[in-house]
């Protein structure tokens, strides 16, 4: 699974501000004992001294003996400074100045892999991402309601909007909970207010709870950041960058309103960029449009539009905008 290196660094930076705290705390509690008892702060002092020696002594040619007697020397300081603390009432461990993470002492890897705490803050970090971006901020499979869509049968078809949208429901549902390398992509399309967004919202939660990265964006701010890139329309050129490689490289890519945006040839390459990239390196991707893939053909290129058709499993929504019913609740 790939890592959203923009996440990653956020969920680094909140490591360490959690280490630094704590480090913070303990100095606190450990200068508070100092001036109560400065016999402690002696203590430590010769603490630190035998360390030292101990150091010396074995990197040197000094006999064993040395080496057991500076040992005890530090165990009966040890017991002496425990003794202090526990007749000053102080509670068990006061100042034991332990790691948040005992796996990886608070580096956030282990063995070169992720610790299971950088991880779960990793997971907050872009579970608190996606929640910023999406409008209503309860986007969860549980909230959807399939009420809003009539069960009056389709003239042409005879299947109700309803019928429609439980068959696309419960694949979405399906495709988020056994999300993996074997997914497919999918192209969203219907007219605005039926719930498109609502949905690569669900998936993009459960996706993203399970461990993968997950980037979700408006197409229009997909591409102003590409040619921001490209032409170097910012003095912080790196960080730019890395927002168009995240939209390469994370395991699933969502992108909004596709079609919305004024089409021009770099719109057109960008938009082949990012589909081919990901098909050829079989990453997954998601997009929304109001546009059928016909409407679509007309705005951009035959290679974007094959992939598109031969690549991506359509779904296309069906009824009358819901917004204004949900809204009415």
């Amino acid at each position: 699974m790939a890592l959203d290196g923009k996440i990653l660094a956020r969920a680094k930076a909140t490591l360490e501000k959690r280490r630094r705290e704590k480090e913070e705390q303990f100095e606190t509690r450990l200068q508070g004992v100092y001036v109560k008892f400065p016999a402690v702060r002696l203590i430590d002092a010769e603490l630190r001294a035998t360390m030292a020696e101990l150091v010396g002594v074995a990197v040197g040619t000094g006999a064993s003996s040395l080496i057991d007697d500076i040992r005890s020397r530090n165990q009966k300081l040890q017991e002496e400074r425990r003794g202090i603390i526990n007749c000053a009432g102080f509670p068990e461990g006061y100042l034991d100045n332990e790691y948040i993470c005992e796996k990886c002492h608070d580096t956030g890897f282990k063995d070169a892999k992720m610790c299971e705490c950088l991880a779960a803050i990793y997971k907050q970090e872009q579970s608190a991402s996606l929640s910023n971006l999406f409008k209503l901020g309860n986007e969860t499979f549980e909230t959807f309601n399939l009420s809003f869509y009539s069960d009056t049968p389709a003239s042409d078809t005879g299947i109700s909007p309803r019928q429609s949208m439980k068959v696309i429901y419960e694949i979405c549902v399906e495709y988020a909970r056994s999300f993996g390398s074997n997914s497919m992509n999918i192209f969203f399309n219907g007219a605005p207010g039926l719930g498109k967004t609502f949905l690569s919202a669900c998936i993009a939660r459960v996706v993203a709870d399970n461990g993968f990265s997950v980037v979700y964006d408006m197409a229009s701010s997909v591409f102003a950041k590409f040619e921001d890139a490209k032409f170097q329309r910012t003095d912080d050129l790196e960080r730019l960058r890395n927002e168009t490689n995240r939209y390469l490289e994370c395991d699933l890519l969502i992108i909004d309103d596709l079609g919305t945006e004024m089409i021009t040839a770099f719109t057109i390459s960008t938009l082949y960029e990012i589909v081919n990239t990901r098909l050829v390196t079989g990453r997954k991707t998601i997009i929304n449009s109001n546009l059928t893939l016909m409407e679509l053909n007309k705005k951009y290129s035959e290679q974007i539009m094959s992939r598109l058709e031969g690549e991506y499993q359509v779904l296309t929504f069906y009824g009358d905008d819901i917004r204004k019913k949900r809204n009415s609740i």
